[in-house]
């Protein structure tokens, strides 16, 4: 058996504490769920350390069968239940990944998991690199994309603009990340990202501490009106 490393033993200490802490919270939103669209959770196929597969988990924010459309979603998307916009604004929709963690499946800080096409999206070489290590809850590019369904909004093609712009942005930031992670980055990240959606200002100034060139980065980025990151 392999012994847990340092990062894995707090990763398990932290989201046990958590999901007992918030467990009233938990369930009132998974029943409130189930009220609103007919089920709890949301759950959807993402690739994680080594490219593996695994079950990602969050609670449900949009109608049933909205899985059958694009997995790219903007702010004002149909398929967003009111109930879930207000769970997505806060973040709170993200929470069951605390048992993903349990799991081993992701760790509290790292590039955030991907699905099957994004993946194909990229390099493939590139997407080894940055998913060596294990996809986190929260991450580099999750605090630079924090407005990233308000961005997308913005743009007359959402899916495109992600494809060709927004998620090129950030697997380079990851890379470039990647190459400067500590534990202490790691530590700035996650004491952020509560307050990144809030405090704009305070958030580049971070980012552009850990990154210095992060707002330049790109990788094959082609969209005529590039989305600006803030």
């Amino acid at each position: 058996m392999t012994k847990p490393t340092g990062r894995r033993v707090l990763d398990v200490c932290v989201a046990a504490l958590v999901l007992a802490s918030t467990s009233p919270i938990f369930t009132l939103l998974a029943v409130v769920g189930i009220l609103a669209s007919g089920r709890a959770f949301f759950s959807q196929v993402r690739l994680g350390r080594d490219l593996r597969p695994f079950v990602l988990l969050k609670f449900q924010t949009m109608v049933n069968r909205a899985s059958t459309g694009s997995t790219v979603t903007a702010a004002g998307d149909a398929r967003i239940t009111p109930y879930g916009r207000v769970l997505r604004t806060l973040k709170l929709d993200e929470l069951p990944q605390l048992i993903n963690i349990l799991r081993g499946e992701m760790s509290l800080v790292g590039p955030r998991p991907l699905t099957p096409n994004e993946i194909d999206a990229m390099p493939r070489h590139l997407a080894a690199v940055v998913y060596r290590a294990l996809p986190g809850l929260t991450g580099i590019s999750s605090i630079a994309f924090v407005d990233e369904e308000r961005l997308l909004a913005g743009s007359s093609e959402p899916e495109r603009a992600y494809f060709e712009d927004v998620l090129p942005r950030k697997i380079a930031l990851e890379l470039a990340y990647a190459q400067r992670r500590t534990w202490l980055t790691d530590l700035i990240l996650l004491l952020l990202t509560p307050l990144a959606p809030f405090v704009p200002a305070v958030r580049r100034r971070i980012l552009v501490r850990l990154v210095p060139e992060w707002q330049g980065l790109t990788v094959g980025a082609r969209v005529g009106s590039k989305i600006a990151v803030v």
